[in-house]
Order: structure tokens, then sequence, then C-alpha cells
């Protein structure tokens, strides 16, 4: 299974990566899947039954909003976040929804959207079934999909219903251990992310691949400075203040008076961290890394090497995202990114480890130190 940076590094909204980009993407497929086959015209009902970890705490994760805007044909990484929540209200009020903007039919939000707090599928927690009606409630098309982690989505489209849907793209260096990927770097003399570069050119040419990451970058500063510019309380009923805007205040206090504190840093790389975190709470755009739930951990980090490590450049950016996507992948494969799956040490954890590694490699790490800065960070993460 070949998988991309870009499938592990994508942008979309928060707050949960498998709660809301998931839903959202899987929505979506099922209404092309119908305009494909010639049969959106004759929909007039939409029915979205969420199971398993999606129907117990899908709606503090935004599911039915997320669901609402995948049948609309919305995308995670171009939907305006800003205007979500009015342009829901509208639907919730009118009771109607337009299919891929191109067939409007009526909508029940309490009818036609179920939550199953007790019932699972049995491939994934994560699962959901679409089904489409037509003027005379015929079944004209029923597809079930998983949210496995990540804003990957897969369906059950064998008869056993556990299919991965695989990626069979032909890459130079195909690896699925550590043990593998570091043999490559070694007999070719190569560092992670020049194995993860070649790799990534079976997709597109290696200037779109920098352009990509690059444009990803651009987007966590975006973040993290729309985080610390934005104050209130977050959404869910517990009355939790934002704190990264205050935190920003007091480190530029401290900032200009003389330190000898080395810890200071650590409280910026902690402020970037938290300033991605409260966007994502608060249904913000971010970027998944490799998780919504995860999302602040790498942008953390590679602040910290863009501000405090000295020669810092676009280079370097590229390296990292792509030395973290080469330990993400060996995760992804072997175990688990999905926190409804296997916890937060599928997350938390995974983005640590990524994000040690990646940081090891920029700061003149061999393949070796890479791999262990990677093994050190999980190992803290084990059980969670």
């Amino acid at each position: 299974m070949a998988i991309s940076v870009f499938d592990l590094f994508k942008i979309g909204i928060g707050p949960s990566s498998s709660h809301t980009v998931g839903p959202m993407i899987a929505a979506r497929k099922f209404i092309l899947s119908i305009e494909k086959s010639n049969q959106l015209k004759k929909v007039t009902r939409i029915k979205s039954e969420m199971y398993g970890s999606l129907g117990a705490t899908g709606k503090a994760h935004g599911t039915p909003k997320a669901i609402i805007l995948g049948l609309e044909g919305e995308q995670p990484e171009q939907v305006d976040a800003t205007l979500i929540t009015k342009r829901i209200e509208k639907i919730y009020s009118e009771g109607r929804i337009n299919l891929l903007g191109k067939q409007t039919i009526d909508y029940n939000h309490e009818t036609d959207l179920k939550l199953y707090r007790r019932k699972s599928l049995p491939f994934h927690p994560n699962g959901m079934i679409f089904s489409a009606f037509d003027e005379n409630g015929k079944e004209l098309v029923q597809k079930t999909y998983y949210s496995v982690g990540g804003g990957f989505v897969v369906d059950d489209s064998n008869e056993n219903g556990n299919y991965i849907a695989e990626d069979e793209t032909a890459i130079t260096y195909p690896y699925d251990t550590a043990a593998e990927l570091l043999e490559y770097c070694k007999r070719k003399s190569l560092k992670i992310s020049d194995v993860m570069i070649e790799n990534e050119s079976a997709w597109r040419p290696e200037n779109k691949t920098r352009e990509g990451l690059l444009s990803l970058w651009s987007v966590m500063e975006e973040v993290v400075n729309n985080g610390i510019a934005n104050k209130g309380v977050l959404p869910g009923g517990l009355n939790v203040p934002r704190r990264a805007h205050k935190l920003h205040q007091q480190l530029t206090k401290k900032s200009n008076k003389k330190s000898d504190d080395p810890l200071t840093i650590l409280d910026w790389v902690t402020l970037y961290a938290l300033a991605t975190n409260e966007e994502n709470a608060a249904g913000g755009r971010v970027v998944t890394a490799p998780t919504n739930g995860a999302a602040g951990i790498i942008p953390a980090v590679l602040h910290y090497y863009m501000r405090f490590v000295p020669k810092a450049d676009d280079d370097g950016i590229v390296r990292f995202l792509l030395t973290a996507a080469a330990i993400g992948i060996l995760y992804k494969k072997n175990a688990s990114i999905s926190g409804a799956e296997v916890g937060c040490q599928g997350e938390v954890g995974s983005a640590c480890s990524m994000a040690a590694g990646a940081l090891a490699e920029v700061l003149g790490g061999t393949p070796t130190q890479v791999e262990n800065a990677a093994e050190i960070a999980m190992e803290h993460n084990l059980g969670l």
C-alpha cells in the first residue's frame, strides 16, 4: 500500500479528523457515486446513520454538520469554516438541502440523520451507512463507509466488509518497517527525506511536492496566528476560555526582558501547540498532523525549528514534513492513527514520534538517529 505525504497531512476543519473531516469526505463520496450512476435527479431523500464512536460522540464533534456539508458537495480543505454555523442553521430552519449544489430535496435533521450510540459496525468503530431513496420511498443506493483516522475513508465494497482501499502506485522505495526504510538509506547513502521525495515523485514532480508542503506550512502558520489572535470561550458548553491569546501577551512581555531561563523556548512551543489546538476545538481550519486531535504537535515543533534554529529555511521545512510523514506511514500501516481504535497513543503518540524524528533530521541527525528519536518519543505514549 503506497501512502503519500499528502495523505497524512491534509487541510481540514476541526474538531476531529475522524469525526468531522472523514464523515464530510464520506458523504461527498456517496453523493458523487450517485451522480456518476446518473441517479441524482431521482433522489428525494437521503438517510445517514452513524455507528460506534461516531454515534456516541458525533454530536459533540460536529459530525452531523460535516455530513450535511459533504452531501452538499463541500470538501474539508475548501469549505469556509467561518460560515458553517449560519449555513447549517439555515438548512435546519428551511428543511432543505442541496445535493452537490444540483438537486434540492427536503431534509429533516432529526429523522434523516441517526446517531446510534450503542450500535457498531464490524470493521471499525467509526462506521457510517448512507441510503438514497426516490419519490416512492424505493431505496436507490446504500453504501457503508468507515472513517479510519486522520481523514482516511474506506468502504466495504467486497463481501466480507473488510476491504481497505489501497493505492497501488509503484514507488521507488516501498517499505513496511523501519528496518526496511533504514536499509534503503544505508544502501543508497540517503536521508529519510531523500527516500520520501523519491517516492513522492511517483505521484507528481518534485517541485509540486515542495510547493504543496510549503503550502501546508503556510496554513500551519495561519492557524497559529488565528489561535493567538482569537479570544473568548471555546464551544462545547463547558465554558472553557481560550488561553493562547493571554499566553502570547505574557511571553511577548517576557521576551522584551533579558532572561537566562532555557525553558522559555518551551513556553513558546507550548503556545504554538495550544493556539492550534484551540482553533481545532473551535471548528477552524487546521492541518491533520496526522489527525486533528494531535494537530498542534507537529506545527509547534516546526515553528520551533523556524524561529529558534539558526539557518532554518524552506528546504528544512520540506525535509521536516517528509521525514515526519515517513514515520507516520509506519504507524498507519502497522498500527493505527485513530483515537477511536487505539486511544491517544495512536494520535498524540504518533504525532510526537513524527515530530521528534523530523526535528532530528533537520538538525543533522543520521537516519538511525532519526529512528531512535521517533522511537523514544513514542515509548512515552504507549498505553495512553
